[in-house]
């Protein structure tokens, strides 16, 4: 497995042949305690223990309207707990698959340390636009989808270079775009049309046959304006392209 970096690791000519599924250690890591975390909760725990584990780790919205009294520590951690947590095997292979793809990408350009507090702010902002919408509400939420969203705006400011084509192998070291160049690059524009389109019609109840409940699209959006908007706080190189 390909190793983790606090910089942009090698130059403009790495080599470009890379496996498939070289993905940096802390993506690896992430990917694989998700999938352990399936196979306990579906497997290897009884239903009460199962029942338990989602009560004290999903993010429930109701949660918040209660209070924090008696209710401490899911209170605190289930804004980033439920990031780990799946509705099933096809909800973490689906995020599992996206995560590979532009996790990847974020965390060759940004390092472990940084991955890691990204993943953190991101489902918390995921976690918040969610309750906005569902203030009270006892809807349980799971999944990374938020985390991978985020992941994805973070991707729009820098991945989308050399003409707009998409090279696994190069992508995090092409320059940063500000969000107004961002907004003026013909590829960046149509990968955000087309993902708010998908979660548009997630929104008004279309599941695209994957999922046998409601897609949290507030999470969703919520993580990935944060992942575009902020992504220059985390990212190693602190020049825009403009200053190139």
């Amino acid at each position: 497995m390909s190793q983790d970096h606090d910089a942009i690791p090698n130059g403009p000519n790495r080599p470009g042949n890379e496996p498939v599924f070289n993905l940096p250690n802390v993506v690896l890591a992430m990917l694989l305690l998700m999938v352990a975390i399936q196979v306990a909760l579906d497997s290897l725990l009884p239903r009460a223990a199962v029942l338990e584990i989602y009560l004290q780790t999903a993010f429930i919205p109701q949660r918040y309207a209660i209070g924090i009294s008696g209710q401490a520590g899911p209170y605190l951690w289930s804004p980033i707990t439920y990031s780990l947590l799946h509705g099933g095997y096809t909800h973490l292979a689906l995020n599992s698959f996206w995560l590979a793809a532009f996790g990847a990408v974020v965390a060759r350009r940004i390092g472990w340390v940084r991955f890691l507090v990204f993943w953190l702010l991101s489902a918390l902002a995921s976690a918040a636009l969610f309750l906005a919408f569902h203030w009270g509400d006892q809807t349980v939420m799971v999944g990374a989808s938020g985390v991978v969203s985020a992941l994805m705006g973070a991707a729009a400011r820098f991945a989308f270079g050399d003409g707009g084509a998409f090279r696994r192998d190069r992508a995090h070291l092409n320059p940063r775009l500000s969000i107004v160049q961002s907004l003026a690059n013909r590829t960046v524009v149509g990968f955000l049309v087309v993902w708010f389109a998908i979660n548009l019609l997630a929104a008004v109840g279309f599941s695209f046959g994957i999922a046998d409940s409601a897609i949290a699209w507030e999470a969703h959006v919520g993580g990935f304006l944060f992942g575009f908007l902020a992504f220059s706080l985390f990212d190693p190189l602190r020049q825009d392209a403009n200053s190139w």
